[in-house]
């Protein structure tokens, strides 16, 4: 497997922990678990196919699956190609009170897409010039027009991350109960004190603060707070 995607997925596996990819559990942990119980019917693979990585331009990956989408449906490629995905996240922050979500691509630059190679491990003719006419596509992963299919493991957990992100999700809060914290906007600016209780409903942390030798809890929006060595 390509050791760029290998390096971004591993690292979009620790940034989504306990968001798109909590149903997975821990289990999503780089080796091959094969667990069918987490994916639906839907989500599996369909036989005699399998996964592969497609290279795309940066903020082209929805164009290049819309495109490929309704070109497989014009010319009839269905017994070739099947899903085309492009997993994404939805997180919420809030700032001055006000919400914000947003939807971002958890493999930025790939495209992922189902289908069937030929015996020989190529690429079928047509779909090939199908995928390579398509503005924004770059190449598939593997070697000499032969794309190297992915790993169980790997689709595994690409599927649970492609599933449809919550309408409202809730807020990723970066702190922990007990981290130390420096307050760096408002009237307590440069104060340090240790956060007491995560609010995440709210956007909010409570972070007990001394002032004139007590201690005292505030409340902060997590934009406010940083850690200290980040401050």
């Amino acid at each position: 497997m390509d050791s760029t995607f290998a390096g971004r997925a591993s690292m979009t596996e620790e940034t989504t922990n306990g968001s798109t990819a909590t149903g997975a559990d821990s289990t999503l942990d780089g080796r091959v678990n094969e667990r069918d119980d987490l994916l639906t019917a839907d989500e599996q693979t369909r036989p005699g196919f399998d996964w592969f990585v497609l290279r795309v331009a940066s903020n082209k990956e929805s164009y290049v699956r819309d495109t490929l989408l309704r070109k497989v449906q014009i010319e009839g490629l269905n017994t070739r190609v099947g899903k085309i995905l492009v997993p994404t996240e939805k997180t919420k922050t809030i700032k001055g009170g006000k919400q914000r979500i947003t939807e971002t691509k958890l493999y930025p630059g790939y495209v992922f897409v189902e289908m069937q190679l030929e015996d020989d491990g190529r690429i079928p003719q047509d779909v090939f010039f199908l995928v390579k006419e398509t503005t924004g596509v770059g190449d598939f992963v593997g070697t000499a027009g032969r794309p190297t299919p992915m790993q169980a493991h790997e689709v595994e957990k690409m599927l649970i991350d492609s599933r449809k992100p919550e309408e409202m999700p809730t807020v990723r809060m970066v702190f922990e109960k007990g981290d130390a914290v420096t307050i760096k906007e408002g009237p307590f600016e440069n104060y340090e004190g240790t956060v007491d209780e995560i609010l995440p409903e709210k956007g909010l942390v409570r972070v007990l603060v001394t002032i004139f030798g007590r201690q005292a809890p505030i409340e902060l929006e997590e934009w406010q707070l940083a850690k200290p060595e980040d401050s």
